[in-house]
């Protein structure tokens, strides 16, 4: 349901999660959620998503997430894929659909805002994760580097882990949020060896064997989402200059659409459930049915090319926080890892306010 539900960006995405699954269903503390999300925001990839498959994780194990993270996608995939299949065809400057865009964008800001707000009173109990909070919302609305957000994260923990150094701190995480995150190690380590193996052997095969034409397009397509899929953090708007690069701008190649073909799915895009990483659907039929390929294989290669880094992450990575979240220094910085990230969504209200 959260897949055809989800409007406003990974932040409004944070809060619906927040709602139905901490508060309505009691799924996972808050506190166990707020660390799944500082994980998402320290790892490359769309953010909420991360968090997606990371819910059904703790909650199902390895099958509960695939099927969690999957569901949130799939409307958003679907929808993209087929609009930009059509997008040469559509004129997507009609006023009414530009309304209706305007209307789903202003319910998503107000959503962001509520969740700003609670997570701000719980994650926030003293003066310092205050200021934390504070400073990491102010430098995230001053500046649009992919490194701000990991950045400010561990600087917000090693605040705390020098504040907390001389406490007493309490025993591990409660035995049933544990779930199955704690156990296959070897499988997490194959995941994140295979991340980076696809990475660099995309890399060689399109810089030095492929060329751009033919079947190589396909190639070039995604080596180039995987590529950005791989070095951006956030998600979302992080993610927008890269691929306007890649697929506007790109020096290599002839350009694969043009600048209003790109805003016109991007607005769609906004307008779409769940991640705004779905766009990559609409890029890549769009590219493909221009270059007379199956805009289902060009949907494939860059849905999956964005998307794919970010989840060989997520599941790579969770089997060594079950066993490192446990450790006392993690536990130290966790305050203010928290306090840092809900810092982020605070400078999310009122940077979509401005593009509202």
């Amino acid at each position: 349901l959260q897949g055809w539900t989800a409007f406003g960006g990974p932040a409004a995405h944070i809060a619906l999660f927040q709602k139905i699954f901490i508060e309505r269903l009691n799924w996972m503390s808050h506190s166990l959620f707020m660390e799944l999300f500082a994980l998402g925001q320290c790892l490359p990839g769309p953010t909420s998503t991360q968090v997606s498959f990371a819910i059904g994780v703790v909650k199902k194990g390895i099958l509960g997430g695939l099927l969690s993270g999957m569901l949130f996608q799939y409307p958003g995939l679907l929808m993209m894929s087929v609009i930009g299949y059509a997008a040469d065809q559509v004129d997507w400057q009609n006023g009414a659909l530009k309304g209706f865009a305007s209307g789903l964008g202003a319910v998503g800001v107000a959503l962001v805002a509520g969740a700003a707000l609670t997570l701000s009173q719980k994650t926030c109990p003293d003066r310092e994760t205050r200021i934390l909070n504070l400073i990491a919302a102010v430098l995230a609305y001053m500046f649009s580097s992919a490194w701000i957000f990991p950045s400010l994260i561990a600087f917000g923990g090693l605040v705390t882990l020098i504040r907390e150094r001389t406490r007493r701190l309490e025993g591990g995480g409660r035995r049933e949020e544990r779930g199955d995150v704690t156990d296959r190690q070897v499988t997490g380590a194959i995941l994140l060896i295979v991340w980076i193996s696809v990475l660099v052997i995309a890399i060689v095969l399109r810089t030095s064997v492929i060329k751009y034409e033919g079947s190589g397009r396909v190639l070039w397509w995604f080596e180039s989402f995987y590529r950005t899929g791989s070095i951006i953090f956030g998600g979302g708007q992080v993610v927008l200059p890269l691929l306007v690069q890649e697929v506007v701008h790109n020096p290599n190649v002839q350009s694969w659409m043009t600048e209003e073909q790109f805003l016109a799915g991007l607005g769609i895009a906004q307008a779409m459930p769940g991640p705004l990483f779905n766009i990559a659907a609409y890029l890549g039929a769009l590219t493909a049915s221009q270059a007379g390929v199956n805009a289902i294989v060009g949907v494939c290669a860059t849905w999956f090319g964005l998307f794919g880094p970010g989840v060989l992450v997520i599941f790579g990575t969770l089997p060594f926080w079950g066993v490192f979240r446990k450790q006392p220094v993690y536990r130290r910085a966790l305050p203010g890892m928290n306090a840092a990230a809900v810092g982020l969504i605070v400078a999310a209200v009122f940077s979509l306010y401005d593009k509202v």
